[in-house]
This record gives C-alpha cells, structure tokens and sequence, in this order.
C-alpha cells in the first residue's frame, strides 16, 4: 500500500522542499499551506505521516498536532521549527509527536527520522492486528460447538473471564482445556498482557520447580545464569498450569504459598519477587479422588478450585460433530465451507463412534481424510477404527435361554462387569466419567465396582 504524507508550512520553499524530499524517497505527498487546509484534507484522506512547521499564522502547528492526534491517532507527526525550545519540544511530545526537528537540519536526518516514524507506525498496526487476530481467535472461535453443554460453557466463560478469581478447568484429554483457558484470558482485564502456558506432566519432578520460578546462578549444575520462571513471564497475565494434578506433592507447598502470599523466591534465591497472576489450572483426572489418595493437597485443591469449568466430552455433545467437521475442513482445505465434502455415509459413521480422544482425535481425522481421500471425507479414508466400531447394546432379540437353564445372576454380573471395564477403558480410567457415561452416580459406580473386586480404594 503507497505511503502517504502531508507536509504542512506556510514558506512556500520550505513546503516544496520537504516535498520533493518526501517524492524522491517514493511516498505520496501532499502540500499545505496552513493548519486549517491540514485538517481539511485530513477530514478526507488518510495520512501514514504529518511533517509540520510549528509557527504558522492562524493556527500554530501544536493545535493542529492535536486535531491530528483526535482525528487520526494513529498518524504519526514530526514537527520542525527554526525557533526550537525546550519548551516547545516537551509539549509536543507530550501531545503525541513523534519527533521535534530544529531548522536547518541534515538532510539524511531527516530521511532518518521519516523512515524511522513510518517503521514505527507500520509495527503498531501490525501489533494491534495481531491483537485482534489473537481477541478473535480466543473469543469462542476456538472452541466450536452450539450445544447446550457447549453453550453453558461459553456462559461460564463470559461471566468469570472479567474476575480475578482462580479457575480450575477439567476435562478429558482432546476436550480443549488450553483453548477454555485462552478464551478465559483474552476476555478478561488481562487480555492484552501475557498468556503462559506449561503442561506439568511434561516436565521432569526435578525441573518444574526451576521451570516455574526460576534459579539463580549456581542453585544447581547447568544453571550458568539467572533464569526467570514461568510465573515472571507471566507477571500481569494469565498463567496455564496444564495437568496440575501431575505436580509432585513436595512443590504443591510452594504452589500453595504463591499463591496465598502472591510472591515467590527463584531456586537458590534469597529475594522474593512479587506474583501478580491470574492463575487457571487444569486436569483430566479428578482431583478429588488424588485428595482422598493423598497425592494431592487439600488446601491447594481449595485455592485453584474457585470457580470450577468443566469441559464435555465429544460423545457428551455429539450434535456438535458436523459443524466441527466443517470447522476442520475449512482449516485443512482453505475451502469456504465444508459441508458438500462429507458423504452421508461417512457422516453417519463418526455420528456413531464415541471418539475416546475428543475433538482433538476428531481434528486428526479429518485432516488425515484430507491427506488421503482428495479432500473429502469418505467411508475409504476413515480408521478401521470408526468404520468397525459396533454399538456394545444388544438387540433384545440376541438372547435365548439355554436348553439346561442358566444362572441368571451370574449372566448379569458378567455384562455389568464387562460395561464398567468397557466404561473404565474409554474414560481413562476416570470413574467420575464412566460414571456418567453409564447414567450412575459416583457413590454407585464405586459400589458396583468393589462388588466384583474391580476398585483400587
């Protein structure tokens, strides 16, 4: 896009020369010969940069320095005189110039500062675009879905984003804990500071204490320099502890007192740094049952566990699958819209499966029908997976008494056994959610559990 300029000065040599300076650099220059024909052609066109004498009858270069500043604030202005003071200087820096030039000057100095303003002003459009593509990318468009489960989300979300509170997200492994954790931060206060994210199970126990506050050099062999921590380079944001109930006992006590007393020390340290952080943590593993067992402290559970988000899984919403499909396609194809490139057949066969990785696994698929199937997803580009799977729910009509009885207890016991192993298997483990997943209540799947001999506790 051509770079304009408007040169403003009532010398007509001065005007001419400042534009013919501006032409051979291979900007667009306009001339004015007043303030007031400057903000008339301000009114009706769009200037990268304003070069402007200070005094000039009528009304002085500082006035119209702030109308360009109401008018377009984004425009960047150098101002130059032959009767520079200091005063002068600080006043039109504080009213937004970017420069003050004293006549006569160089003129490569001039090309200098011109070059220099216009990079400046060229990184902060491109800063505030990059806000906005973050803003609105985190603003719910990460996280697809219209159904209820998702909607009540997305409610949630609105209403603790504006807070300080501490945020504690759960969720099975795919389900978008990161993705709830950003539209949480970029719809808050601290949107336009840093978010900090770190996955606590990818971490040695012997480096997440450094990873999270920092050393100082010499607190251990290979520290060779100070090195700040996750919660520094977060200091006024947001900070994401992923899969926190990974975080060894030992340091949940330091955990604990950051957050209580809101400053920390590095390891090695002996200074205390001050830990101003909006704290979101997540897990895929129920935190309450580590408390029971003892591997996660009880107080800390407390402190992280505010305001509580609880992210469904795909089988809980499965009438989001299409239009996240669609999303998927439009992201791996460039296409406009996704919905003519799913056969019926296809469709009804990812409608049926449970998806035990979420949307994160869903995500994959797609892009691998992409890869595989000409960009359209077909039954010959799904896994055996999905094209095998069978829905576990017999017909009544599969049954059939033998001819010398049966025991009907014990037939029942094994199909109730062979769902809560089949429950367990697509939970991960996670008895809350096989719970749900099989219409129970915790206190009951516990029950059935221990009656065949199948709970940990």
């Amino acid at each position: 896009m051509e770079t304009r300029i408007l040169v403003v000065d009532d010398e007509i040599s001065m005007r001419e020369f400042l534009g013919v300076l501006m032409e051979r650099e291979g900007y667009r220059v306009d001339l004015a010969d007043s303030a007031e024909s400057a903000v008339s052609m301000l009114q009706s066109a769009n200037y990268d940069l304003v070069i402007s004498d200070v005094k000039m009858p009528g009304m002085d270069g500082l006035a119209l320095l702030a109308h360009v500043k109401n008018l377009a604030p984004d425009t960047a202005v150098i101002m130059v005189t032959a009767f520079s003071t200091a005063e002068h200087a600080v006043e039109a820096m504080k009213l937004g110039a970017y420069d003050y030039i004293a006549k006569p000057f160089n003129v490569e100095e001039i090309r200098i500062i011109v070059k220099n303003a216009l990079d400046r002003r060229t990184l902060a459009k491109e800063n505030l675009r990059l806000r906005e593509e973050v803003r609105e990318r985190y603003d719910f468009s990460g996280l697809i879905g219209k159904s209820k489960k998702m909607r009540d989300v997305y409610t949630l979300i609105e209403k603790v984003a504006g807070s300080l509170a501490n945020v504690l997200i759960f969720g099975e492994s795919g389900t978008g804990k990161e993705l709830a954790a950003k539209a949480i931060h970029y719809n808050s206060t601290r949107k336009d500071r840093t978010f900090v994210a770190v996955n606590c199970g990818a971490i040695p126990d012997t480096l997440i204490e450094s990873e999270l506050f920092g050393h100082q050099k010499g607190a251990f062999t290979g520290a060779v320099s100070d090195r700040p921590g996750l919660f520094e380079q977060a200091e006024g944001g947001t900070l994401f502890l992923d899969e926190i109930g990974e975080v060894p006992l030992q340091l949940q006590a330091k955990l604990l007192r950051v957050i209580q007393e809101r400053e920390f020390r590095r390891v090695g340290g002996a200074e205390s740094f001050k830990a101003d952080v909006r704290l979101v943590a997540a897990s895929n593993r129920e935190l309450e049952d580590q408390v029971r067992e003892g591997t996660f402290r009880e107080d800390l559970f407390y402190r992280i566990n505010v305001v509580q988000v609880r992210m469904p899984s795909l089988r809980e919403r499965q009438e989001d699958i299409p239009i996240l499909i669609e999303h998927f396609l439009n992201k791996f194809t460039g296409s406009v819209s996704g919905k003519e490139m799913i056969t019926p057949a296809a469709l009804k066969l990812l409608m049926a499966y449970p998806f035990p990785g979420n949307v994160r696994e869903l995500e994959n698929l797609v892009e691998r029908c992409v890869v595989l199937g000409d960009r359209v997803i077909d039954r010959e580009c799904l896994p055996p997976q999905v094209v095998n799977f069978q829905n576990p729910s017999p017909a009544c009509g599969d049954y059939a008494i033998p001819a010398e009885g049966m025991n009907l207890e014990a037939y029942l016991d094994g199909i109730e056994k062979r769902l809560l192993l089949q429950a367990l298997e697509r939970c991960g483990g996670v008895k809350k959610r096989a719970a749900e997943l099989l219409g129970l209540s915790f206190r009951s799947i516990r029950y059935r559990l221990a009656k065949f001999g199948m709970d940990e506790e």
